[in-house]
């Protein structure tokens, strides 16, 4: 039996939860940190407390992740997201937990996505707690920085780019339309803390699982290893898809390492000539 064989079997059993990473979202141009596609990149991703508490730290950021929007939110879901929908189509998925925050899940079709780190499409107030669209609040950045087109280097899986921080100079942060408060994308920061909730929901469908389902993550962080961590020690069976080496793999019964964008259509494939089981 060959790796797609055996994945294709263990996803047809259904019960099936995905965890999945910067590696499923490469085909539709966001660069990985870690995968075939990435780049070391030359600054530190922004920490929470850098954003909140430097003014100079924040406005950078907010300058070049309003470049980087224009990468993520033109985005469009690939092959791969659109074959987890199936597989959540055709009954074989109980979940689907994601480490991204493109919201290409969900563009590709499916539903009930456990956001981990959040969504860039969303905008925070750290004050009074509104939610806004970030559609919204690029305009409102672009009618505050008439001609800001600084040149972008490199843009990362968050949404930050890479700008000579000479082309920073006068671009004008706006803040919460109701309140005057800071406005902060709707993701988690390097320092910040996952909301327990999600994390409990993650926790909560990993228990179930007959098999989580690891595509396009290395796994460096906590954030997402401790869910294979745990399936591991229940004894549910884990599978790696991903380009390289990931850390969990002393966890996992099963690994291809192989494109996402090859592999899911064909495990997709083989699911559908089979029936759906009860």
């Amino acid at each position: 039996m060959t790796q797609i064989e055996q994945l294709a079997e263990w996803v047809g059993d259904g019960g099936v939860v995905v965890l999945s990473g910067a590696g499923l979202s490469t085909d539709s141009g966001i660069p990985d940190y870690r995968g075939p596609s990435g780049a070391a990149r030359r600054t530190t991703p922004m920490t929470y407390q850098a954003f909140t508490r430097d003014p100079v730290a924040r406005r950078r950021y907010w300058a070049r992740s309003h470049l980087g929007w224009r990468t993520i939110g033109d985005a469009r879901p690939n092959i791969g997201h659109r074959a987890v929908a199936r597989l959540q189509e055709l009954g074989r998925l109980d979940g689907i937990i994601t480490q991204n925050v493109d919201g290409l899940h969900q563009a590709g079709g499916a539903h009930g996505v456990v956001e981990l780190h959040g969504n860039l499409s969303r905008i925070t107030c750290l004050d009074c707690g509104e939610l806004s669209d970030r559609l919204v609040h690029s305009d409102r950045l672009d009618a505050a920085n008439p001609g800001f087109a600084a040149a972008v280097s490199a843009v990362n899986p968050d949404g930050d780019v890479e700008i000579d921080d000479a082309e920073l100079d006068g671009f004008t942060v706006v803040d919460c339309g109701s309140c005057g408060g800071m406005l902060k994308p709707d993701v988690v920061y390097f320092g910040e803390t996952v909301p327990a909730e999600r994390v409990s929901r993650s926790f909560e469908l990993v228990a179930g699982a007959r098999t989580l389902l690891v595509l396009g993550s290395s796994l460096t962080v906590m954030s997402g290893r401790r869910f294979v961590l745990r399936a591991a020690k229940d004894g549910i069976r884990v599978a790696i898809v991903n380009q390289g080496v990931t850390r969990g793999e002393p966890y996992a019964g099963l690994i291809v390492d192989a494109a996402l964008g090859a592999v899911l259509p064909d495990v997709v494939r083989r699911v559908e000539g089979v029936a759906v089981p009860g």
